[in-house]
């Protein structure tokens, strides 16, 4: 396989230019991991394209040659899900980056992939509209990874994930074929192959443009932050607030551990000795979002906040979401490493599991910070470790696989937004059986017959197309390397 990589090396420089295409080895390195560290490979070769033309002609090169090849956006991923194969080509789509077009009449845009997620709203903010998903990574991370993991962030609640604001996709399918799904006006005919595509995690193929919805930006927004003496208080203000049938546009909660590492690197002035924050925004027509307000006010205080505090002018707001949107980056103030859990349960099991997870990290003797979109119950625990220590790092892991184990028995997912990559994949068999698995790999291997887009990623055991459907078994060797696990 080598061998046929470095014959794709001069093609691959007269598509995209020899400056933009990478063999030595230490640049290579650069390429080995996305946001989880934990996970890392080097490819065999880097190419930064910087047309969908390019794409296309590499992915062509790339399945004549039947050589694997994965696609790269900000790097930010938390999943493992663009680490790169060390026999395969890792294609880069960071230089793709122009917002192509904003059309405030229909409001949408088209942008190329490599475009960061923030950049969207400010170049839609002087029509007055704005991209309402927003990762916490959404000053860096692009949205072309934002469409591969579906990404949501802190304002789902209300405006819902990337799948709900994507109309329209120009995709280079595994073949290398240019092609499109959706028309921009989000009509959908037929099979739903733009839901489908969102949320793949590139094993469907590689976006090269993209149509988003834009939204009007809100008459008024209120931001709250209450202060509780452990997070159980906290929840019963989140269910209280959802049972009176508010929806705000986000509810956050982070516990006391995560607060001290914000404080530490952002210096965000939260309520001393506070167990816990919830931060509630609100946003629409000013009336409705004055009169959601007190009730939301005066439901907090009832679960018993020891300290309520509200902005309405965007710079306080900032001071409120600094702690919040830096959580993740700021555990590394008081953690050499740290693993980013990110499992989903029922809103009325967020006590129960985040008393499990406590039990769960004083049994291990490994700390766990918790940071959540409490509205939607997606948990983001921060499992903290050293990883010099090989004793400590197997306990992260272990206490990490048996937090996803707590979801699943409230009848959760193990992922809300970071997908399942390479990190989850061993867990997908305890949330789906064999006949689930087999049924989803039928529609990647009606995309990728091959099996060369962005291999070994989601599946614990990849189905070979056209292998008759049936109960798969694990092999020792996969089972040794941590891939998949028998039941």
């Amino acid at each position: 396989m080598a061998v046929s990589i470095q014959a794709l090396v001069p093609r691959m420089r007269d598509i995209c230019g020899a400056g933009n295409v990478i063999t030595d080895p230490l640049e290579l390195r650069t390429y080995e991991c996305d946001g989880l560290t934990a996970h890392r490979s080097v490819p065999a070769l880097v190419v930064l394209p910087s047309s969908a033309g390019e794409v296309a002609a590499v992915v062509t090169e790339c399945a004549r040659a039947r050589v694997p090849f994965v696609a790269r956006g900000s790097g930010t991923g938390l999943s493992g899900g663009a680490m790169p194969r060390e026999d395969g080509v890792l294609i880069v789509m960071s230089r793709m980056r122009k917002i192509l077009e904003i059309d405030p009449v229909s409001r949408r845009a088209v942008i190329e992939p490599g475009v960061t997620n923030l950049s969207v709203s400010k170049a839609a903010a002087p029509f007055g509209l704005f991209y309402a998903p927003d990762p916490s990574s959404q000053v860096v991370c692009s949205v072309g990874g934002n469409v591969a993991e579906n990404s949501g962030g802190a304002h789902c609640l209300k405006h819902g994930f990337t799948v709900h604001h994507v109309t329209g996709l120009e995709i280079v399918t595994p073949s290398g074929e240019l092609t499109w799904l959706g028309d921009g006006t989000g009509v959908t005919t037929g099979y739903d192959l733009l839901g489908a595509f969102t949320g793949s995690e590139g094993t469907l193929g590689i976006v090269t443009k993209i149509v988003v919805k834009l939204l009007p930006l809100p008459e008024v927004v209120h931001t709250l932050l209450a202060a509780y003496a452990t997070t159980s208080d906290g929840g019963r203000a989140v269910s209280d607030i959802i049972a009176a049938g508010i929806v705000p546009a986000a509810i956050e909660m982070m516990d006391a551990l995560s607060i001290t590492a914000a404080e530490a690197a952002v210096h965000c002035n939260y309520p001393a000795g506070a167990g816990a924050v919830l931060i509630v925004e609100l946003d629409g027509p000013a009336a409705e979002v004055e009169a959601e307000l007190s009730t939301v006010r005066a439901l907090c205080e009832a679960a018993g906040a020891t300290e309520i505090r509200a902005a309405d002018d965007p710079a306080d707001r900032a001071v409120i979401w600094a702690g919040r949107k830096s959580a993740f980056a700021a555990v590394g103030r008081i953690s050499p490493s740290f693993i980013v859990q990110d499992g989903v349960v029922p809103r009325t099991s967020l006590g129960a599991v985040l008393a499990t997870i406590a039990s769960l990290a004083d049994a291990a003797g490994v700390r766990v910070a918790n940071v959540f979109h409490a509205g939607d119950g997606n948990l983001h625990p921060l499992v903290l470790y050293n990883d010099a220590s090989p004793a400590e790092t197997l306990a992260a892991e272990e206490l990490s696989g048996k937090i996803l184990d707590a979801c699943l028995e409230q009848g959760g997912s193990i992922t809300g937004e970071h997908g399942v990559g390479v990190d989850k994949a061993r867990y997908m068999p305890k949330m789906f059986n064999a006949d689930d698995l087999d049924t989803m790999q039928l529609v990647r291997c009606a995309f990728d017959p091959e099996h060369l887009c962005n291999p070994g990623k989601i599946f614990p055991t990849p189905r070979l197309c056209g292998e008759v459907p049936g109960h798969r078994r694990a092999g020792v060797s996969v089972v040794a390397a941590g891939q998949a696990e028998i039941f």
